[in-house]
């Protein structure tokens, strides 16, 4: 289950200068409300006004990226809850306050050595978009238009002066109140202590890594559609708009800086997609594993939005079934296509039910990129972290392991499945797989990429199977259908 669409791209000065900060900040509290709730940020977003969303977005993104370290701020500026959008309003406004280059080095309760904090952003150009750096936005501009945010909306006006002693509190006494939450592994980290927990028994050498990598912002990464153009030429064409790319993959481009995506060269002429790195990994393996030459069949499960149906169809003269439980995505995958200049035979239903949608003619390669918690791509949907329960592994995993068992007998002899997911946890990786081999013994694992950690290409290569650069969190495993 993948989705770059939201990638947390600054908003731009000129769609955010006529806007008031308060505006602002009352839409990235009602945001955090939304999120609180256990609603999707991206759900949530449809419903902000179109000339306040860019800078609501990227408000409401840093605050979800810090929200551990302004939860526990705000304990202790308040023993007591205030009411939801007062606290909601109060914890966006500590996560733009707080700053990471003013606190002290960090020792998590549970490590017995110290740890410097996790990268991230914590600059906002005019306009009020977070990027790297130091803020703009001074405090005190933050105190008022945080207090203003408070008297323009009838459910926080009376808390309004209760808003203002905490904050001016906060700058008053920053260092001790930043070093009381230090001791707090989920104010250090910024996720729930479950999270945490978990990784550190799934990646004991790398669990620090992981979460650092967690708070960063993604990039913009481009597959370019090798039918229309290539890397090289297409890395000119943005070069004559100035804009900087360097290539990762075989067809992978990462924007050195974010851009609007239609506002890119070939956009409307299909020349690229919007894909990360890792999840472009996902039609090439399979590909490689199946004999060369047109004719070949295949079906992509949980299909939508399509990228990986679309690269399928960029890389090979083949017949794509791409499969949806939701007739809406499936449309969506349609329109993606359109654009690409690509067909695939699309069909709506659910891949655990193949009795109600399959033709009965055997696949030669499956692509199963599995429902999953996503939490490998928290980078670019930080509220994953905060929507998440630890019981959704097990749900999922289940989910996943159940789509295996249906899906493989849909397979032919000699063929291959691809079964991927955007999650770090190892119960919707190699232990799914593991499960799953030793119950099928005419499955047979391929060399595969396994788990792939995110990553920020500016810090080097930290896990060394990982791709060179940036991508996110990825798991990969290739499985043969040996012949009687």
């Amino acid at each position: 289950m993948q989705n770059n669409s939201s990638s947390g791209a600054p908003a731009s000065p000129l769609a955010t200068a006529q806007v008031p900060l308060w505006r602002q900040l009352q839409g990235a509290s009602g945001l955090l409300l939304a999120v609180r709730d256990g609603q999707s940020m991206t759900a949530a977003l449809l419903d902000v006004d179109a000339r306040l969303r860019p800078g609501v977005q990227a408000l409401g993104f840093h605050a979800l990226r810090w929200l551990g370290r302004a939860e526990a701020l705000r304990q202790q500026l308040a023993k007591r809850p205030p009411p939801p959008e007062a606290d909601a309003l109060l914890c966006v406004v500590l996560a733009l306050m707080w700053r990471e280059e003013k606190a002290p080095t960090l020792a998590t309760a549970s490590a017995s050595a110290s740890t410097a904090l996790p990268h991230g952003e914590a600059h906002f150009p005019r306009g009020g978009a977070p990027e790297n750096g130091t803020p703009s936005y001074t405090d005190f501009t933050l105190v008022d238009q945080a207090v203003e945010a408070a008297k323009r909306s009838e459910a926080t006006t009376h808390q309004a002066s209760f808003i203002n002693g905490c904050l001016r509190r906060f700058l008053r006494e920053r260092e001790a109140l930043v070093a009381k939450t230090d001791a707090n592994p989920q104010a250090v980290w910024n996720h729930p202590q479950w999270w945490i927990d978990r990784l550190r028994k799934d990646h004991p050498e790398h669990w620090q890594a992981i979460l650092r990598a967690n708070n960063t912002k993604a990039p913009l990464t481009l597959r370019i559609n090798r039918r229309k153009t290539s890397v090289g030429q297409y890395i000119q064409a943005l070069a004559a708009m100035n804009i900087e790319a360097a290539a990762v993959g075989d067809q992978g481009l990462v924007l050195a800086h974010a851009v609007a995506v239609p506002s890119l060269p070939g956009y409307a002429e299909g020349h690229f997609s919007v894909q990360d790195a890792a999840a472009q990994m996902a039609a090439p393996l399979l590909l490689k594993a199946l004999p060369p030459g047109p004719g070949l069949k295949i079906l992509d499960a949980c299909a939508a939005p399509g990228g990986k149906t679309a690269h399928l169809l960029e890389l090979a003269d083949c017949t794509v079934t791409a499969l949806d439980i939701d007739a809406r995505r499936c449309e969506r995958i349609e329109q993606n296509l359109t654009r690409l200049g690509l067909h695939a035979q699309i069909a709506v239903g659910d891949a655990a039910q193949p009795d109600r949608w399959w033709d009965g003619v055997l696949f030669d390669g499956i692509l199963l990129d599995a429902p999953c918690t996503a939490s490998g791509i928290v980078r670019r949907h930080p509220d994953v972290r905060w929507l998440r329960r630890p019981t959704d592994i097990a749900q999922l995993a289940s989910l996943q392991a159940q789509l295996m068992q249906r899906l493989w007998p849909l397979l032919k002899p000699g063929g291959a499945m691809v079964y991927c997911t955007c999650s770090v946890f190892r119960a919707e990786g190699d232990a799914q797989v593991q499960t799953f081999l030793a119950h099928h013994t005419d499955a047979r694992l391929m060399p595969s990429a396994g788990h792939l950690m995110p990553q920020n290409g500016a810090s080097g290569t930290v896990f060394p199977d990982n791709l060179s650069g940036e991508h996110d969190g990825f798991y990969y495993a290739l499985i043969e259908k040996q012949t009687a």
